[in-house]
């Protein structure tokens, strides 16, 4: 297998039913004019019949049909070969659809007919001691006694094989039981139907998250790894795809025998890992793979352009405001405790299972109870700070593994009763693999980490960000709504750091799974520097919007309305309220996709309605943005520059290219105009300066990534990193090899006297600025001429 270049940039395209393959070839020349070096799809392997994402896959023997198949994906890739670009694939290791009927599932149909004596019963994590060995599908809408009794689960006989419905459910019969009577034969199946409720508290296989839809796959097992992956690996060894994108690591039972097993099936072909570092965490050093796919470089990005000086007034007004607490930590706590609770009951319930069976076995370990081995674990859970701690049974745990944990248990114990301590002890042990090896022990050691996982997403990311919003920008994957800002050394710290340890990690601003898109945020990030500003505006929105305000809607969530409604101005009544569906039922406070409050959502619907369609809020609304607007261009262009020539390899996600203010999805999948792109880039190519801010970021873009493809060096795996001096905290520059130099202006809002007499000391000889044409002298440089005309500027070393 030829070895193949690592990306110098990657375009991630949405493929979907109405966009698959033919449709990524047909934009391929734009990407390839705007300098792109790879196209990164979305998962390619046959999905769930009109899936709009493609990470519920069914099977994994063929590529999406509703994509266009095998042949449509080999013209894709031939195309983007032809071109000298490359491929780069999306793969879900941890799990598959569960889908409606089942029998889409080939395995899965398998299993639930034959149990475990099928051919397929290795592919899944079932606990089959559970349920009277059958597997529990939560899919009734009653109690079963009440379906059965109604007549509404039924035994067709009609076709090929006899079959269980239930309306457009599905189910197999298993083999001997087709003539018994109806409540006999289903207490007779492999599987056990049950009311959709039960799933939460009984369930019996891992899934992803709290998705009963989506069952987990054991690739830890060398002949599921080969099954599932057998078509993508033989795409990389005949060259049709040159890279891979690895979705949720951290819920596979060993992350890094799986990536060992890729890089050796894949002859070390470029990898990254959806690994959510939280904070100052780092990739595990013994990962083969070239890092991760970039929410690590979007916080310190977005952070650099984030005033710290904002927090306290924007706090005290969030807190004025609403009543909130001026603290995220509680309500993170109590976020996670919801769902180690209620949402993964069922998960924390088959680990105090496995901890009960551990005391059981050993005579010394008795008389913890499940009760307090419950009360341990969820406490130990709700303190776990991190999505994995990376312990691997039979190993000793790291240093980093162990101070994990230990601190963990540390908060937890401030939590439980002295009496509950030991049971925390006893834990702590067996979280970290001290207890020696067995099924069970080995078990609890990978268990207890697969779970770590969904209580960080579910509790923080999808619960507590959408319960505090004193600065929405800083609610996103990977971030820390506690932090405002990241000053320009620590941005210069970890960059240096990355180009060492990790230089061809992906980095990235927007991607399908961020809350809001980079210019969304950019927007939004402003207002930390003009807190005061914003509280005087929105009181007198507030005040102007008053008499229509529904007395059922709560002021923390109208507070996330003005700041949605100004980072996505302008927008339509549809996406808002979508959005703010999404946004309150994931916040599980008033109203929750299960158990909805029609009154209280409608009260959400009406109130965002009513200001998207009042001309008065609109205008002001439009005014107060444009007083932003300066310092709004500022950011959208500096972060983009920041996060296309800092270490890493950028990934520009789709429509971003241009101002792209989408929300969290599926706002963010809707199509783009990719005609009105190539007409943008053909006029800025024809020497026409730029007409809005559009225009201006697309510059940016294609200048970059131009640059990156034709001097590769200058950023890959050998280049460097240097920090250059300013005179002022509203620049931050920094050097590429040598040869490249990167100034941004930030926090402009505050520059009330212009850049003055602010210098920048640029490298010895001559530099050239690809966005405007202009040369300069090393050594210290205006400010105020080099950003005169754009507040950003990329200069190459000019003979």
């Amino acid at each position: 297998m030829t070895a193949r270049p690592a990306p110098t940039s990657t375009y991630r395209l949405q493929l979907r039913p109405g966009f698959g393959f033919a449709d990524a070839a047909s934009v391929l020349d734009y990407l390839h004019d705007l300098g792109v070096s790879h196209v990164y799809l979305s998962p390619v392997l046959q999905a769930v019949p009109g899936s709009e994402h493609g990470y519920d896959v069914i099977d994994h023997a063929h590529l999406n049909g509703d994509l266009g198949g095998a042949q449509a994906f080999y013209d894709l890739s031939d195309r983007a070969h032809e071109r000298g670009m490359g491929v780069v694939v999306d793969v879900v290791p941890n799990h598959m659809a569960v889908p409606t009927p089942v029998s889409q599932n080939t395995a899965l149909w398998s299993v639930l007919r034959d149990g475990p004596a099928s051919a397929f019963a290795h592919w899944f994590d079932v606990d089959w001691a559970a349920q009277e060995r059958a597997i529990l599908m939560p899919v009734l809408g009653r109690r079963i006694g009440e379906v059965v009794a109604d007549g509404e689960i039924t035994v067709d006989r009609s076709g090929a094989e006899p079959v269980v419905r239930y309306f457009d459910k599905v189910f197999p019969v298993r083999a001997g039981t087709e003539d018994l009577p109806l409540a006999e034969l289903l207490d007779r199946q492999f599987y056990r139907l049950a009311h959709w409720r039960v799933g939460d508290e009984e369930l019996n296989y891992r899934r992803f998250f709290d998705i009963d839809t989506l069952v987990a796959i054991r690739v830890e097992d060398e002949r599921v790894f080969a099954e599932t992956h057998a078509v993508l690996l033989a795409l990389v060894a005949e060259g049709c795809i040159d890279g891979l994108r690895i979705d949720h690591p951290d819920g596979l039972a060993a992350p890094r025998a799986y990536l060992r097993a890729l890089d050796a099936a894949t002859d070390g072909a470029w990898v990254v890992v959806e690994k959510i570092l939280e904070g100052d965490e780092q990739l595990p050093v013994d990962w083969p793979c070239a890092g991760t796919t970039g929410y690590d470089a979007l916080l310190r990005v977005g952070g650099l352009f984030v005033d710290p000086a904002g927090a306290e007034p924007l706090g005290a007004l969030y807190t004025s405001l609403t009543g909130e607490p001026s603290d995220f930590g509680p309500v993170v706590e109590q976020a996670k405790r919801w769902v180690v609770e209620h949402g993964l009951h069922a998960e924390v319930h088959r680990l105090v299972e496995v901890a009960a069976s551990i005391c059981h076995e050993h005579l010394e370990l008795r008389d913890h109870t499940q009760r307090g081995l419950r009360e341990a674990l969820v406490e130990l859970l709700v303190a776990f700070p991190v999505y994995r701690a990376y312990v691997e049974p039979g190993e000793p745990a790291s240093k980093e593994s162990r101070r994990l944990v230990e601190s963990a248990a540390a908060v937890a114990r401030d939590h439980l009763p002295e009496d509950r301590h030991a049971t925390l002890d006893l834990l702590t042990t067996l979280a970290l693999g001290e207890l020696g090896r067995g099924p069970h022990r080995d078990e609890f050691v990978v268990r207890f980490q697969q779970t770590c996982g969904p209580v960080m997403a579910k509790g923080v990311e999808d619960t507590a960000f959408y319960r505090w919003f004193r600065l929405a920008a800083l609610n996103e994957v990977g971030g820390d709504p506690a932090h405002v800002g990241v000053e320009p050394a620590q941005f210069h710290a970890w960059s240096a750091r990355t180009q060492d340890d990790w230089p061809l990690a992906m980095t990235t601003l927007s991607t399908h799974d961020t809350k809001r898109s980079e210019d969304v945020r950019a927007r939004l990030a402003v207002l930390s520097e003009v807190p005061d500003r914003w509280g005087r505006a929105l009181a007198t929105w507030r005040a102007a919007t008053a008499a229509y305000r529904p007395g059922e809607l709560d002021a923390n969530t109208e507070y996330l309305i003005w700041q949605t409604l100004l980072g996505a101005w302008p927008i339509d009544a549809p996406r808002l309220t979508a959005y703010l569906e999404k946004a309150t039922r994931e916040a599980k406070l008033h109203t929750t996709w299960t158990e909805p409050d029609e009154a209280y959502d409608e009260a959400v619907r009406s109130f965002a309605t009513r200001l998207v369609e009042d001309d008065d809020v609109r205008g002001q609304v439009s005014d107060f943005l444009d007083t932003l607007a300066p310092a709004v261009r500022a950011t959208v262009l500096g972060q983009k520059l920041a996060a296309l020539t800092m270490p890493g390899v950028p990934d520009i996600y789709q429509g971003c290219d241009l101002v792209d203010l989408s929300l969290v999805d599926p706002d963010n999948r809707r199509p783009v105009d990719f005609d009105d792109r190539r007409a943008r880039l053909a006029r800025l190519d024809a020497g026409k300066p730029p007409r809005d801010l559009s225009d201006e970021k697309l510059l940016v873009v294609s200048r970059t990534l131009r640059l990156r493809r034709e001097q590769p060096g200058w950023f890959g795996a050998d280049a460097s990193y240097t920090a250059l001096e300013t005179s002022t905290p509203h620049a931050v520059a920094f050097a590429r090899s040598g040869s490249v130099v990167t100034v941004l202006s930030r926090l402009t809002a505050r520059l009330t006297d212009g850049w003055a007499d602010a210098t920048v000391t640029l490298p010895g000889g001559r530099w050239h600025d690809v966005l405007t044409g202009t040369t300069y002298a090393g050594g210290a440089t205006a400010l105020a001429e080099l950003l005169d005309t754009l507040p950003v500027a990329l200069l190459v070393t000019h003979s």
